[in-house]
């Protein structure tokens, strides 16, 4: 594993799911299961005004499984304390108020000195306005290749339905 103590990680040298991660139950993640499918990475809130594009998620996540897709949810308490809650409240409420079925990981940060080494992988690649850097917000996107590259990134409020992010997901999968 390379030293990412100084967040020198190259985006383009690093495969995004080549990572160490848990699951929000606390077991590992298994990311490399998700090895050659196309996977869309949301840094993810219980209590967010934008939390209701769990219901997207799911319904994009539910489409293209078949396929070969995957949403990846990651929980992170770094904006406003939207996501206070341990694992198991998580995931309840994840599961009971929008049907998730899609994996969630740890809560991790996504920005600042703690950056989890898989953001560190991602914050590199510029969105189609060509933003790139720290997270934003919550629900902000990359969609991930086959190949483990980053393919788009979405800012939060590109909502999970968006021609603009169906359209990427449908050529990824056709890549």
């Amino acid at each position: 594993m390379p030293d990412t103590s100084s967040h020198a990680i190259d985006p383009a040298d690093a495969r995004a799911l080549d990572t160490d991660i848990r699951a929000l139950n606390g077991e590992p993640a298994g990311l490399d299961a998700l090895q050659g499918s196309v996977v869309l990475i949301v840094n993810v809130a219980s209590r967010c005004g934008l939390t209701p594009q769990y219901t997207g998620l799911e319904q994009l996540h539910e489409r293209y499984a078949g396929q070969g897709f995957s949403v990846l949810g990651v929980p992170c308490n770094q904006f406003m304390g939207q996501e206070p809650g341990s694992a198991d409240e998580i995931a309840e409420f994840c599961s009971a108020t929008y049907g998730v079925t899609f994996p969630l990981t740890e809560k991790i940060e996504v920005n600042g000195d703690s950056r989890h080494e898989l953001y560190q992988r991602l914050v590199g690649h510029p969105d189609a306005e060509g933003y790139s850097g720290d997270i934003r917000w919550s629900f902000e996107k990359f969609l991930i290749g086959r190949d483990g590259q980053v393919v788009a990134r979405f800012a939060p409020a590109v909502e999970p339905g968006a021609a603009e992010l169906v359209d990427a997901v449908e050529k990824a999968l056709t890549a």
